[in-house]
């Protein structure tokens, strides 16, 4: 289980950040005309760094911090490059940007998710 465990842990991580993110910028977007609306985005790294280094500073199994808590906590607002007048920091063709930047990201880390499984597959028939 260590090997599985050490082959996918790190692209799980990933791929929930990165699902995090997405769900945020589709919020993003879906409030583009809504006063007062602040645009957020997730800083995937921080995320991502804060699910792996708690994971091996727990004393308990429990203590391990969740995807979740850890993109909840590097959620940043953005700054708009152009500041609305009813208060919206939602620049639709930049979340728009973005979303499609982070759907391909997402879309590489399955594949190298497949691409693991697959030779994993290949190695347990012998091929």
């Amino acid at each position: 289980m260590n090997l599985i465990d050490s082959a996918f842990s790190a692209h799980e991580k990933a791929l929930g950040v990165r699902s995090q993110r997405m769900e945020l910028l589709s919020r993003n977007i879906a409030n583009a005309d809504t006063p007062n609306f602040k645009a957020r985005d997730i800083d995937f790294k921080q995320a991502l760094k804060d699910t792996q280094s708690s994971s091996l500073q727990t004393t308990h199994g429990t203590h391990i911090k969740t995807v979740d808590e850890a993109a909840q906590n590097a959620q940043k607002y953005r700054v708009p490059f152009n500041v609305a007048i009813d208060g919206n920091t939602v620049e639709l063709p930049v979340e728009q940007a973005k979303f499609g930047q982070y759907a391909a990201e997402y879309q590489t880390t399955l594949s190298i998710l497949e691409n693991r499984i697959s030779g994993i597959r290949k190695a347990l028939r012998g091929d």
